[in-house]
């Protein structure tokens, strides 16, 4: 197996590309993807503040070194979920990757700054905890971004990922989320501008990136997603992937380019009238937002002020 860019040895390929390549294509290949979705989506304007949500895993660590090879400035930031020695270990391997590579990492620890972690809320709610875990997510990468005055947030989410997540849309008809969907979800009033630059590589990509460039990540599953939908919905994409090679970047990317337009109202519909939450200032269309709701009934009780705003540390 010869290598498409220099006809040298290859040590991957890659079938929906047609194409094979050494160690030193194939890391050219990650850059090119990387840069040209970025350019295509409008994602990072020179100047940008970029907040990468790092998981101590390989797609948010590929993503947060690749960001550097593009000369991109960008800090990471952690989030301590507080699931037991997975959490511990995922957050060793970030700490070490932002070490090695002389980066700032911010920290939040879910239970020392709100009072309460994944596990406990997942238990209080009786909800399943990944739906638990996003939420808070969701709520502290965009909260964190806007005190520290970041202009976008990157994550780590690759084809794979949002191939899986469109797949699951379609099949529910979740008309919402289906306009929501997009590589880019520009900046709104209380919202920071969120990015996917992983958009046009693969899971297997990613390992393989990591591999190659001696990134040390989190090799683990989360202990709290087996049974999760996400990973069957992927699993069913991948026996796709096997028999029609490409089958996940025509599904993605062709919605991207001829479908989600035509759920861009009902996305914005959903969001009504958005207004802040009296605890915590984020935008919202309840009484209370779903975080600050999520973190009350983990609690049994409203977390102290000084407590829920407490700084953020380096």
């Amino acid at each position: 197996m010869k290598c498409r860019r220099c006809r040298g040895p290859a040590v991957i390929d890659i079938r929906r590309h047609n194409a094979a390549f050494c160690r030193d294509c194939f890391l050219r290949h990650c850059r090119e993807q990387v840069k040209r979705a970025i350019k295509d989506h409008e994602m990072i304007v020179p100047g940008d503040r970029v907040l990468v949500a790092v998981s101590g895993g390989k797609d948010s660590l590929a993503l947060w070194d690749l960001l550097a090879e593009l000369e991109i400035e960008a800090d990471g930031l952690y989030l301590g979920l507080g699931i037991g020695d997975y959490s511990d270990e995922s957050g060793r391997h970030a700490r070490d990757f932002a070490v090695a590579r002389g980066r700032r990492l911010i920290e939040v620890d879910l239970r020392e700054e709100y009072g309460f972690d994944v596990p406990v809320a997942a238990a209080a709610t009786r909800r399943a905890p990944c739906g638990a875990c996003g939420l808070s997510k969701r709520h502290l990468f965009n909260d964190v971004a806007l005190r520290e005055g970041y202009d976008a947030i990157a994550t780590g989410h690759n084809l794979d990922d949002e191939a899986a997540v469109l797949l699951g849309n379609v099949l529910r008809w979740e008309t919402g989320y289906l306009g929501r969907q997009a590589p880019v979800l520009p900046n709104a009033p209380g919202f920071v501008r969120k990015i996917k630059p992983l958009v046009r590589l693969g899971e297997r990509e990613m390992a393989a990136y990591c591999v190659l460039t001696g990134i040390d990540y989190q090799v683990d599953e989360c202990p709290m997603a087996q049974g999760n939908r996400h990973l069957g919905l992927k699993e069913v994409l991948d026996a796709l992937e096997e028999r029609s090679a490409g089958a996940k970047a025509a599904f993605l990317f062709g919605f991207y380019d001829r479908g989600r337009e035509h759920f861009l109202e009902e996305a914005a519909a959903e969001r009504g009238d958005l207004r802040p939450c009296p605890e915590c200032g984020s935008p919202t269309t309840s009484e209370l937002c779903a975080f600050c709701t999520l973190r009350d009934r983990a609690t049994g009780e409203n977390v102290p002020v000084h407590l829920r705003r407490a700084p953020v540390g380096d």
